[in-house]
């Protein structure tokens, strides 16, 4: 019979649905790592929240384990290089707790505007400072939502209920979708300039880390209030600290911040801040939908081989698996390459497969393209989730297979239409199951992508390596690999550098200021 180890508090129903499907299934919370080692092995399946730490050394130890499946979004307790490499399936919850999220930021945004918390502190102390806590209304404020994804949407529809204005910044939201959900799309510096409110809810990437600064708090309005039930690391706490504390920003709300638990902070004590221990997904009905979600995903799994919300396997058959592998690589980096790039609206997606690729399970691997296109700015987003995600954006996904023959055995190309342009990013496999770039918006270039990368367009003149070479040495940066290409001398001209360190933003800048030089991006495939 098929096991299962239930290791972290969550809804009974869960063990329920294990249980009329024929599981076995133990319920064993607050294990040390250890007590877990010790038992591992005896399950085929893992079900946890946050608290069971997965590590590659409990992973190590769990010859039979099939699946893990966690109750929520985040899998930060989860090793995912090691449960991929020891055959585990990883799986999680992505979209079981988006309404819940979506109305803790709303109460945070209603305990500012009229200072609740701290109003109930000062009364239930004896003090009656009725003067002292005039609030302001949210009827008719701009509220400014940063990520317009699953949550995002959902607080927009309950701000306009309370007849707020509301703008979003999203890179991935399009002018159709914005008009579906009844939102204004903005820029980033355009939503800072004219928010009374801004809210969070975006996943923390190397494009959203900080986002909220000191240069970008620089730039909203005198009075502004900043929620943030998202995650820790988007806003930089030292500057929201002192904006708070000059009274520029009127008051900040944060479920989430960079350390959890958040027992020590430096914003603890701040004025107009409240603060609540990461509750977004904390209501009986999220818990309950997650724990439901997660025994079926793990059931269906175990019984009969389907597979949904995988974070490290698409949905396919074990026999097509070894083959498609590096097909699979090859197919999210040219996605997260194209992703990377993309800084407006996506419309259209065609992706074209020649050679050998084209008698590969491409549904496969159009949905690997698309996690590694939406990954960088999405959250929650893999193999399964991606293509919805696509179709809720109104980006519209089409795939061909070539029969002309190509330069090389198998070639996969990725056409992008953005509101502004339309690229293209083309690869192969090297040695049968080495990615490598090949042609960028039809520049030609070889190149095999790694941890962290220098992308640079340019005008072709003379001077771009030494001067390149020169802001890398001085940042003390050492190249891995270096792999340029042209149109035409003279012509339009990429760099490829492959760099040891993530290339800072005063780096990146100064790259950018070179003359000649067109575009400058950071990035990083994993």
């Amino acid at each position: 019979m098929v096991k299962i180890l239930i290791s972290d508090s969550m809804s009974s129903l869960a063990e329920e649905v294990f249980v009329n499907r024929g599981i076995d299934v133990d319920v064993r919370t607050g294990l040390s790592e250890s007590e877990l080692i010790s038992c591992i092995n005896n399950y085929e399946g893992l079900a946890v929240r946050s608290a069971t730490k997965v590590s590659s050394t409990v992973l190590a130890a769990a010859k039979k384990l099939k699946v893990i499946g966690r109750a929520g979004i985040g899998v930060d307790n989860v090793d995912l290089e090691a449960a991929t490499a020891n055959g585990v399936v990883v799986m999680n919850t992505p979209f079981g707790n988006a309404i819940t999220t979506a109305e803790h930021a709303i109460a945070m945004i209603m305990a500012l505007a009229r200072q609740i918390p701290m109003a109930d502190l000062s009364t239930q102390a004896g003090k009656w400072e009725k003067s002292k806590f005039i609030g302001v209304e949210v009827t008719g404020k701009t509220l400014g939502i940063i990520g317009c994804g699953n949550i995002g949407s959902i607080v927009a529809e309950r701000a306009l209920g309370l007849r707020m204005k509301v703008i979003a910044y999203d890179p991935f939201l399009t002018p159709e979708h914005a008009k579906d959900i009844s939102v204004e799309k903005v820029t980033l510096d355009k939503l800072l300039k004219r928010a009374d409110f801004i809210s969070l809810h975006t996943p923390l990437t190397d494009q959203t880390k900080g986002i909220i600064d000191s240069i970008a708090l620089s730039k909203t309005k005198q009075g502004v209030r900043i929620i943030n039930c998202a995650r820790g690391g988007l806003v930089v706490e030292e500057d929201l600290k002192v904006a708070l504390e000059e009274g520029h920003v009127a008051g900040a709300a944060l479920d989430v911040f960079e350390v959890e638990p958040a027992k020590d902070n430096s914003l603890f004590g701040t004025p107009n801040l409240v603060c609540t221990p990461h509750l977004g997904a904390s209501t009986t009905e999220a818990q309950v939908n997650v724990a439901l979600q997660v025994a079926e995903q793990m059931a269906d799994y175990l019984l009969t081989g389907a597979v949904a919300n995988a974070l490290n396997m698409p949905s396919v058959s074990a026999e097509d698996a070894p083959r498609l592998k590096p097909y699979m690589k090859l197919a999210e980096q040219l996605g997260s390459f194209a992703g990377q790039m993309t800084e407006s609206g996506i419309k259209s997606v065609r992706i074209e497969y020649e050679g050998h690729a084209t008698e590969l399970n491409t549904k496969a691997l159009n949905a690997a393209v698309l996690k590694g296109l939406l990954s960088p700015l999405l959250e929650g987003v893999n193999m399964v989730s991606a293509p919805v995600m696509a179709g809720q954006r109104g980006i519209e996904v089409s795939d061909v297979r070539h029969d002309r023959q190509s330069n090389y055995q198998t070639l996969i190309r990725l056409i992008i239409t953005t509101e502004n342009q339309t690229r293209s990013v083309e690869g192969t496999l090297f040695s049968e199951d080495k990615p490598r770039l090949v042609n960028v918006k039809g520049v030609p270039i070889e190149a095999e992508l790694s941890s962290h990368m220098l992308y640079v367009n340019n005008d072709d003149r003379p001077g771009l390596i030494g001067g390149l070479g020169t802001i890398l040495g001085r940042a003390g940066i050492n190249i891995g690999s270096f792999h340029l290409g042209r149109t035409k001398p003279g012509g339009d001209a990429i760099a490829l550098v492959e760099v040891d360190v993530e290339v800072t933003a005063e780096v990146l800048k100064a790259v950018a200021d070179l003359p000649n030089v067109v575009q400058a991006k950071a990035l990083s495939f994993y």
